[in-house]
């Protein structure tokens, strides 16, 4: 399971939203093994003025959040991350100052899906890989 979160000033972020969600997932699915028909993206567009932050970054800068179920090895998870900012560079031009990633995990028990418990799910791929 996961879910994405993705925020960036509003012009720029919707400007590119179908191509960085394809981005996101096409990373997803190679590095984690997620099914392709499992794509859970929102994108939050905000007003320049409710996004602060460094005057290092640009007006493209972007963050990716990340919610899974804990079970990834490190290794994937870092294969995830050098994907999205090889990915992000090349096809959308976005220089790795201008994107923030994180991950965040939790046990399947924490999470309710379908009118269950996260961890009573059954589900048609490996979330240990």
């Amino acid at each position: 399971m996961g879910q994405v979160k993705i925020y960036g000033v509003g012009e720029i972020l919707n400007a590119n939203k179908k191509r960085l969600s394809e981005i996101v997932h096409s990373c997803m699915t190679d590095a984690l093994k997620l099914p392709a028909e499992k794509k859970f993206h929102r994108f939050f567009p905000m007003d320049r003025e409710d996004f602060v932050f460094p005057d290092d970054r640009s007006e493209a800068y972007t963050i990716i959040e990340i919610s899974l179920f804990e079970g990834r090895s490190a290794e994937s998870k870092k294969k995830l991350i050098e994907l999205l900012f090889k990915r992000a560079s090349e096809d959308l031009g976005l220089h790795p100052n201008d994107l923030e990633i994180a991950i965040f995990e939790t046990p399947a028990s924490d999470w309710g899906i379908r009118g269950v418990p996260g961890d009573e799910l059954k589900l048609n791929y490996r979330v240990n890989v």
